[in-house]
């Protein structure tokens, strides 16, 4: 491997599987790629668990590189069977037209859009899919896809059991045409993705030697799970998100802050740009001292989600409440109205600390409440108006709550 571009995703942990690395290699070296990502508007933010291979595209642009951005305003419509054991819930035209938005600012945290040769580019794959009426799409792609071979796919294998639609079933079909347009139209011929699009990437790396002959790539990377190894998403209820309009970025400091000790080295390679050889002097701390670490990725990661002042402010916040120093102003917060007594629970969910009454009663039954750190022992307590609280949710969730 000596295209320098893949060495420093080699080295960084990046890559889990390769379609053609060798004739990959040769095409990095002979000029610039054009390469696509793509995610489909299931929510109106990234999350931790998509920016491993957002990640890898911004090293990508780095290197002088073409990143090619896909929302899937018609995959969207579909529902992605890939990783799961039950078929996505259908989205109205509103909320895609929201998550999409949401998806595009996202993306602007991570690359540079623009104009020039390698400025990255948004595209909607709505805007093509829905030129085809359904004979169309069968007359033009239906004998380039076998159904032996769309059962052996792993997401399929996993899902028929459990009664994959036949709308599920044209997912990968609809995905491989994706890259099939945007080689078409923007010479894009590398998919980037995480490992459990590779079979849904494979079918179009497939379609374009057929319909034209060339030869195209998949470059996939592994995923990210938390601490109890389930993969990091908005269905698994434990996404962790990028725009600050859904995760403050104290939150999201937070979240790099607490990472586990033995993924500290992992995440300082995929999460940040901090050199290779930085990162191995920070990782040979041991005990105490690698929370220095764990600041420092918690820094660097902020930085490029939020920028620095908001990673400043977020460690002055965790400074303030846990070690009696920095700035207060800088704690998360919620704004509630409260003229009178309220019950507890009422509370906690105004504040939006929980999203149902059974969740906060069931942290309150489990000691995990704290208002101006006094225990709450009792869920059918009440809370009386004063000006302002400190709330806390476990050990790290901090919520400054003030009554309007």
């Amino acid at each position: 491997m000596h295209n320098e571009l893949l060495k420093e995703l080699e080295a960084r942990g990046f890559i889990n599987q390769c379609s053609n690395m060798d004739a990959l290699n040769d095409a990095l070296n002979n000029g610039k790629v054009t390469a696509y990502l793509g995610s489909d508007p299931t929510a109106d933010s990234l999350h931790v668990g998509h920016l491993v291979p957002v990640m890898m595209m911004r090293w990508l642009q780095k290197y002088g590189h073409r990143p090619l951005m896909l929302v899937g305003g018609a995959t969207g419509r579909i529902g992605d069977p890939s990783g799961r054991d039950t078929g996505r819930p259908m989205m109205t035209e509103k909320v895609l037209a929201k998550n999409i938005a949401g998806l595009k600012k996202s993306y602007s945290k991570f690359l540079h859009f623009g104009k020039g040769a390698t400025d990255a580019i948004i595209v909607d794959n709505y805007d093509w899919m829905k030129n085809y009426t359904h004979l169309d799409f069968l007359a033009q792609f239906g004998t380039d896809f076998t159904v032996p071979r769309m059962l052996s796919m792993e997401s399929v294998k996993r899902r028929l059991d459990n009664g994959m639609t036949f709308l599920e079933f044209n997912y990968m079909t609809f995905q491989a045409v994706d890259f099939l347009t945007l080689y078409n139209k923007y010479g894009c011929t590398l998919q980037l993705c995480g490992a459990d699009q590779w079979g849904n990437a494979i079918m179009g790396i497939e379609l374009i030697r057929k319909k034209v002959g060339q030869e195209a790539f998949v470059l996939s990377t592994s995923l990210i799970t938390d601490a109890a190894g389930n993969k990091i998403g908005k269905s698994a209820g434990n996404a962790i998100w990028v725009n600050e309009d859904k995760l403050s970025p104290y939150e999201y400091w937070q979240y790099f802050r607490n990472t586990p000790d033995e993924l500290v080295e992992k995440f300082l390679k995929i999460f940040t740009e901090i050199p290779l050889n930085e990162i191995a002097k920070l990782a040979k701390l041991q005990g105490a001292e690698l929370n220095e670490a764990k600041r420092v990725l918690a820094n660097a990661a902020t930085t490029i989600a939020h920028g620095a002042d908001a990673a400043k402010d977020a460690e002055n916040a965790a400074a303030a409440l846990f070690g009696g120093g920095g700035n207060m102003d800088n704690v998360p917060t919620a704004e509630i109205d409260m003229d009178a007594p309220m019950g507890v629970i009422d509370f906690l969910c105004a504040a939006g600390l929980f999203d149902s009454k059974s969740d906060a009663r069931r942290m309150i039954e489990q000691g995990g409440v704290q208002i101006d750190g006094v225990k709450v022992t009792d869920w059918r307590a009440t809370v009386c108006p004063k000006k302002e609280f400190m709330v806390q949710r476990g050990k790290k969730n901090h919520l400054k709550v003030i009554v309007k």
